[in-house]
This record gives C-alpha cells, structure tokens and sequence, in this order.
C-alpha cells in the first residue's frame, strides 16, 4: 500500500487551510511572509492603488488575488481526497474477505491522487509566497503621494543660527577639537569610516546616555541586542527586499550585520504571543549599511558613513493604537531634539520614499549650516502589522490571536547628531558650546575648546 503523508504534514496543511480561508485564527505554522490575506481578498483595490502610490508594480495585486484563490481550492481539493482516504481506511478494516480487494485497489488509486494533490499545494503556495512577498506594506491613505521631495512640512523648531562669521563645518571641527579623525579610520577601514577621538568619544558617550535616560522616563526599557542576526530576523523586518543592497552578509556563517537596532528588536519576541501590550523597548546598537548608491554624495566627514552607532526606539501594541504611538515616538524625538537646542524641522514622508515595512514614517531633519539645508536626524515609522505577521508575532483577542503592530523611532543616530551639534553650536575661535542637556553627561563642560 502507498504510504500516505504523515501527520506532521497534515497538520501542517490543516493548520494553514484555517488561516488561507480567513478564520482569523493564527498559528504559528502558518505562512510567515504575508500581508493581511484577508485585506487582500476583500480590499484588492485598496493595496493597489498602495503599490501605485509607492511607486510599484501594481499588477503584482491581481496576480496575488488569482494565486490566493488557486492555492485555495488545492487545500480543498487536497483535504477532500485525504477525508475520502480515511474513510476507506475505515471500511477496509471493516470489509470482508470479497470487499477487500476492490476497496485495496480504491485505495491505492487514491493514494497516487493524494500525493499529486499534495504537491499542488506545495506548488501553489510556493507561488503565492513569491507574489505576496513581493508587496509592501499598504500605505496609510493620509500619507502625502508623491517621492522624496513631495513631502509635507509638519512643524518647525528652534532659531537657524545666523553666524557673524564663516562658520566651519563638522569635519573641520572636529580636527581642531581633536574629536574626529576620519584620516586614519580610512587608513585602517577604507573611506566612510572615522575614528572619534577625546572629546568625539566622550560626546557620543553623552548623548547615549542621554537618550538612554529619557528613554527610561518615557517608558521604554533599555536594551543592548545583538548585531549579527540570522536571515529570519532581517526578512522578518522588510530588510532583505528593496534595502537588501545596503545590508553587510557574512556568507561563511549566514549571518547578517544589522543596519537598525529595529532587527534584533522586532525579532525579540518572534514566534510569540504577547501580553500587557504595548512593549517598549530602547536599544543601543552599531549599525552597518554598505550605502550602495551614495558614490560622490556625503563623502565628507562623518554624516554617511558604513559604521555608527544608534539608540533606536521600538514599541509592539495592537493595531488600534498604533497610530497613538507613532505619535509618542515623534515627541520623544522631538523632546531630544529639543533638548539639544538643535533647530529642525518634522516631515510627513511621500508614499515614495517609505520603505517596504513602513505604511506611513515621520522624519526630523535638523539644519545643518555647511550645507545651508535640512538633513535627515532621525525618523519613526509605523509598520502595522507587516512586520508582525512575517514574524508570527501576536496577541491574544476576544477573536482568537492576531497579529500585533510594531513601529520604531530613531532616538538619536550619533554620528549624525554629532554633525548637528558642532555646526549648529560652533563659536568663531571655533570651540562648541555644549547645550545644558547635555552638560551633565559631560563632567559639566560648557564647552568643547580646540585642542
């Protein structure tokens, strides 16, 4: 007799048999790489005029719709012929000596049946995964349409500095402070890294400690995750689509530096269902981003770099109050940057420029006087449910367990923060007041004097 799939597959396939049809029961067998299927099948339109709105394919809408429904009907067609399976294994051992040989041959019959049916899931699925894999996260409709220079201006904050003198930039700077050393950090790492030196260490020391603090007054608690993370936790986070060209990979050991403390942080509480949500998180990292694209741009000082190091925000909540949160997250940006006597401004980011994980992201550009323009300090996105889903990362309701939302806020990037700081703070004898929030972190100074 052919032998039949055992149970650990049927379990498998019943499993996600639930979930393709819509229950709304999630298992932690189910696919992991999906946007909301249900969403899909019954707001088709609505995902996408979101791939238009971003800039994507949005034939990939209809193909996925088409694949969902295929797949569909090969779980039915497969969990039929395994129902009929078992009955006749019922009246075989039932049958008497005549019945049996009919019934053996039925049997057989249906196991080649079985199995072709079987591997039509496995096949279906396999596709529908591609095509689902391949859409983004669905943008909030309140995002403004458009690229990176059709955002919307949100606020405006502090004095841009107008100096009676010519003011210096960062690099600069920072060598007659004896704060950075980007010569020798190309000698020993090649372009796009940098050594911070006396007081440069001692300033980045500052600000983590800083962020770190407020972080805790506002709730999050400290974390210092890894920075080498399996491929799970990077795919989980959207990282290895479209910013896959940015990511470090160490082939030998199929590890991946991470570019956001966001990755370890997301996949922290992976294949897990939460309780006493929202969870708040802050965490210190190194981040590693191979800037593919960037030739010729920012080439100067330390403001695009392959290394720096970022305390970065994260917080898991239900869905209904994600969008609250995400506004917690821009006023602890805010605050720091506030505290930091920085002026800045607070964009509403075009459809775009989002990443794939983001349905909707607010950055705060900080005006940087050497460039007479606005730059990217830090950003806070709200992911939904995108990321919770490839994660399989839930919450128990009144309907069963359903995904969570995850979103992240950069507190403060250091290196970026340190360009700020000296442009914005700088004195004509080319010292840099240190804005009282800070003073305490640094013994008290007032000041950094050239060395």
């Amino acid at each position: 007799m052919t032998r039949t799939p055992d149970s650990a597959r049927l379990a498998h396939y019943a499993n996600r048999l639930s979930w393709w049809r819509g229950s709304g029961d999630w298992s932690p067998t189910t696919l992991g790489h999906v946007i909301d299927l249900q969403f899909l099948r019954t707001q088709a339109e609505q995902v996408r005029i979101s791939q238009v709105r971003r800039g994507e394919d949005p034939d990939l809408v209809e193909k996925a719709v088409a694949a969902d429904q295929a797949h569909r009907e090969a779980l039915t067609a497969f969990e039929r012929m395994r129902a009929e399976q078992k009955d006749l294994g019922r009246q075989v051992a039932q049958a008497t000596a005549d019945q049996r040989p009919a019934l053996l041959d039925r049997t057989k019959q249906l196991a080649a049946g079985v199995k072709q049916a079987e591997q039509q899931v496995r096949d279906s699925e396999a596709q529908l995964h591609d095509l689902v894999a391949a859409l983004s996260n669905v943008v909030d409709m309140n995002a403004p349409i458009g690229g990176e220079y059709d955002f919307s201006l949100m606020a405006e904050r502090g004095t841009v500095p107008h100096f009676d003198f010519e003011p210096r930039d960062h690099l600069e700077l920072g060598e007659l402070l004896g704060a950075i050393d980007v010569g020798r950090g190309a000698k020993v790492s090649g372009s796009r890294f940098y050594y911070l030196t006396g007081p440069g260490a001692l300033l980045e020391l500052a600000l983590v400690n800083l962020a770190m603090d407020q972080a805790q007054r506002n709730g999050f608690t400290p974390m210092i995750p890894p920075a080498l993370v399996r491929p799970a936790a990077m795919d989980g986070t959207g990282f290895l689509g479209q910013a896959a060209e940015n990511v470090y990979h160490l082939p030998d050991d199929d590890m991946y530096l991470v570019g956001t403390a966001e990755v370890p942080l997301a996949a922290y509480h992976s294949d897990e269902i939460l309780e006493n949500l929202p969870l708040r998180y802050a965490g210190f990292s190194p981040c590693y981003r191979r800037e593919a694209g960037s030739h010729g741009k920012d080439t100067r000082g330390i403001f695009r770099v392959h290394w720096f190091d970022k305390v970065e925000m994260f917080v898991f909540t239900t869905p209904d109050q994600a969008e609250a949160e995400h506004q917690r997250l821009l006023q602890c940006e805010t605050q720091f940057l506030d505290a930091l006597e920085l002026p800045y401004r607070v964009i509403d980011v075009a459809t775009g420029d989002l990443g794939a994980s983001a349905a909707r992201k607010f950055d705060c550009e900080a005006w940087i006087p050497s460039q007479q323009r606005y730059r990217e300090l830090t950003s806070t996105s709200n992911c939904t449910t995108f990321q919770a889903r490839r994660l399989r990362i839930r919450t128990k309701t009144d309907h069963g367990t359903t995904p969570v939302a995850t979103l992240n806020g950069t507190l403060t990037a250091i290196t970026r923060t340190i360009v700020a700081l000296l442009e914005n703070h700088q004195r004509a004898d080319g010292s840099v007041a240190i804005p009282a929030a800070l003073q305490p972190y640094l013994g008290g100074r007032t000041e950094l004097t050239p060395a």
